[in-house]
């Protein structure tokens, strides 16, 4: 493939942006990341005029691929025409939130605003003013956006900032314990219980390998909290009308945490976020209450649209049917390569998000998996060796899948996540024909 294209373009960006990318990720990719030029159903097309089979699709937001259902189209294009924005309360919002707390189990009130992260640091400031304490329980290798309080490296009360420019003072203030470690779980409460405002965990580690939780480990979470007056605090930017279709994970794993951060998918594409749950805690928030929060963007009326119109025609077609069955159909092809030619290799993922993990240690059997190939089930032969928190993860040949691995499936026309955290995102736009092609190029790859 001919990147010279992408190449001029990456040597214009380094003079005027850092590291020539708006978003880390983009430049994990040596030497330089490929350049898009538009996206086309399930593919993406770069600067160069190279096609590609797009499984990152925005690193998530994206349920319909590049082409939008005429009706999502429809509104967006309506809601343009109107005007840009307007300082003021629009009926699209108000459709939109009744929307969402109809569907999402938890959810009573929302707020909107423009980010998963201003989502999860509002979400901070709510569950602290809310018991009146500090601490937050995080994941290790959990992810939360680009903010302050999680931001942090280290394991239970020995963490400190993960970025230069967060003073130390932030991090005494958060907790970090290893995903699916319910006697970490239980310390931590044992021995901060009356300082922990929030446990805030990712139903499933999405930006850490695709990591699922083990059976009984969120039960876990909304007991501790519930003893101890803390709050439990669902991020589901990523899994959010992703997983557990118009239910979100909370929904696939029955438990109702008391707030959620959404993200992604609820603004169908666009800049988005939104802090849901009881409305006796979400309207603590200004004006209803004295917790600030504010932002002018906030509910912008094309976003609305957008968004709401896209659950809309998911809840009346068959959109997650089709995602569904494309991701087991590409998680069992991929399972059945990596038995061959890569037994060491762990196949993760549920519905319509998958992931190859560079893992070292070969399993005995590759039968009885259960749904996403890494079971959760200590009778299941490959449960020692399937991933169960971050550091499992990390831990793999994850320089070896940056380097190496993704430029092979790049050169075959095949566009993974930047490296070996990201999760990847099977939507509408996508096809059989699609999966296939992916599935070869992987068993060429590795």
């Amino acid at each position: 493939m001919n990147h010279d294209r992408s190449r001029d373009l990456y040597d214009r960006a380094l003079s005027v942006m850092p590291g020539g990318v708006n978003s880390a990720v983009r430049a994990a990719i040596e030497p330089y990341p490929f350049f898009v030029e538009r996206g086309d159903g399930g593919h993406v097309i770069d600067a160069d005029g190279n096609r590609y089979i797009d499984w990152v699709m925005g690193l998530g937001p994206l349920l319909y691929g590049h082409d939008l259902p005429q009706p999502v189209e429809s509104a967006i294009q309506s809601r343009v025409s109107e005007g840009p924005m307007f300082g003021a309360p629009t009926e699209i919002e108000v459709e939109h939130a009744e929307f969402v707390a109809r569907h999402v189990p938890s959810v009573e009130m929302i707020r909107f605003v423009n980010s998963g992260t201003e989502a999860t640091v509002s979400a901070c400031r709510l569950a602290r003013a809310a018991t009146g304490r500090d601490k937050i329980v995080v994941m290790q290798g959990g992810y939360h956006g680009a903010q302050e309080t999680t931001l942090v490296q280290g394991e239970y009360d020995d963490v400190e900032p993960s970025s230069p420019g967060i003073p130390d003072s932030f991090a005494e203030h958060t907790l970090a314990v290893p995903f699916n470690d319910e006697e970490a779980a239980q310390r931590v409460f044992e021995d901060h219980g009356d300082d922990i405002a929030a446990v805030l965990v990712e139903p499933i580690l999405a930006n850490m390998g695709v990591v699922a939780p083990v059976d009984g480990y969120h039960e876990t979470l909304r007991d501790l909290t519930e003893d101890n007056g803390a709050l439990l605090v669902f991020d589901e930017v990523i899994t959010g009308f992703r997983v557990g279709g118009l239910q979100c994970a909370q929904g696939k794993f029955g438990i109702e945490p008391d707030i959620t951060t959404f993200g992604k998918l609820i603004g169908g594409g666009f800049p988005v976020g939104a802090i849901g749950g009881r409305s006796d805690l979400i309207e603590q928030f200004t004006p209803s209450g004295d917790v600030f929060q504010a932002g002018t963007f906030s509910g912008h009326p094309v976003t609305m649209a957008a968004g709401l119109e896209s659950l809309r025609y998911a809840a009346e077609h068959d959109v997650y049917d089709h995602i569904n069955g494309l991701g087991e159909q590409l998680r069992t092809g991929l399972q059945e390569i990596v038995r061959d030619q890569a037994p060491e290799y762990t196949v993760a993922g549920t519905e319509g998000i998958f992931k190859v993990l560079f893992t070292r240690e070969a399993p005995d059997t590759f039968e009885d998996h259960c749904e996403g190939g890494c079971s959760q089930r200590p009778e299941c032969p490959r449960y020692d060796i399937c991933p169960k928190n971050a550091a499992d993860v990390a831990a793999g040949q994850t320089d070896r899948w940056r380097r190496v691995f993704w430029q092979e499936m790049k050169e075959q026309g095949v566009f993974l996540s930047q490296n070996q955290f990201e999760a990847q995102f099977v939507t509408y736009a996508h096809t059989e024909d699609d999966v296939e092609e992916t599935l070869e190029a992987y068993k060429a790859a590795l």
